[in-house]
């Protein structure tokens, strides 16, 4: 287990101190691709990627998590976003020899809803609205003679908004590592590596790039599971100061928000624990701390960033529900189904 552990922190301090120059929110296009792809994974703080089971959406996160279990699985996931943002999701694996190889088929699709337009002058013009999906195909596979799992995704991108379209590809690439006696799985996931094949307006833009590196494990004599998840490791400093929190003293000096060492770390940091995750109910809960600094009001407890949801199973049907905090001002539910098609 030490072993297992000095690994996990010397992978994390390698792409902290080395700066990969990368995109995080509000720096990159194609921003829904960081959306959860489930409940489940709401529930779990957003960004789980150490889950290896029955669950088909989990390869849109992580393609090694595909395994025959899934073979003939059909999911699809709906959240009424924000405001008339409508958001789903649909994934399905098909298990096509008796060697166990599997293919996996995801879809995510975002509505932003209807807005008005205007001229320069603020004249009103046509009504316009904004959508975007991707479709993916992922692989996985078992490395001889060892306990590791490597998967790719293949992602197609469309983006249409207002009269601009544009087009990408994106690829991501995931290593699974399980130790069945421990009940202790460690992953480290590549997500969002592309381009842009059609710009909006000639002008190319980042896709949002992340290498996240995560770990779970079951505890031995109790009926929870664990997740840790560090995302954007390959960026050191993801944390900008809020202007909304600048403070001003007596002679009009303006100090602008402080990020602390520790403050930048946590904001790396999701977490998530399951409770009964092999039985037919089960509970979750997690916290992302991003979210929960970035979105939390001063002198306020308003629980940002906090998530919670369960799963139930009906023979061959599996219902996930999730409601996540995510300020004061806005909250969002995510509801699932997952059958079994055979």
């Amino acid at each position: 287990m030490s072993l297992i552990m000095k690994t996990f922190t010397k992978l994390f301090i390698f792409f902290s101190v080395f700066h990969v120059n990368s995109q995080i929110a509000g720096e990159s296009t194609y921003e829904f691709l960081n959306i959860s792809s489930s409940p489940r994974q709401l529930a779990l703080g957003g960004k789980e990627i150490t889950l290896f089971d029955f669950d088909v959406n989990q390869p849109s996160i992580n393609p090694a998590s595909l395994n025959s279990r899934m073979n003939n699985n059909l999911a699809i996931n709906f959240s009424n976003y924000f405001s008339d943002i409508k958001y789903g999701t649909a994934a399905y694996a098909y298990t096509f020899n008796n060697r166990g190889n599997t293919l996996h088929f995801g879809l995510s699709y975002i509505d932003y809803g209807e807005f008005s337009g205007y001229d320069n002058q603020g004249n009103p013009t046509n009504d316009f609205t904004g959508k975007e999906s991707a479709f993916s195909i992922g692989y996985s596979s078992k490395i001889n003679y060892l306990p590791i799992y490597v998967g790719l995704n293949l992602r197609l991108i469309t983006s249409s908004l207002e009269q601009y379209n544009s087009i990408g590809i994106s690829t991501d690439i995931g290593v699974l590592y399980i130790n069945s006696e421990m009940n202790l799985n460690i992953a480290m996931v590549i997500r969002n590596f592309g381009t842009q094949i059609k710009a909006y307006n000639d002008i190319y833009e980042s896709l949002p790039f992340e290498i996240d590196i995560g770990v779970s494990q079951l505890l031995e004599n109790a009926p929870v599971r664990w997740y840790l998840t560090f995302e954007n490791v390959q960026k050191w400093n993801i944390a900008l100061s809020n202007p909304s929190r600048l403070t001003t003293d007596l002679d009009g000096n303006i100090t602008e928000e402080k990020i602390t060492f520790f403050n930048n770390i946590f904001r790396h940091l999701l977490i998530g624990a399951e409770l009964f995750p092999e039985s037919i109910f089960n509970i979750r809960l997690g916290y992302n701390f991003k979210r929960g600094e970035e979105l939390k009001i001063i002198d306020q407890s308003n629980f940002s960033g906090l998530s919670f949801g369960f799963g139930m199973k009906f023979n061959k049907l599996r219902i996930n529900y999730t409601h996540a905090k995510f300020s004061g001002a806005a909250n969002t539910s995510f509801i699932g189904l997952q059958l079994k098609l055979n």
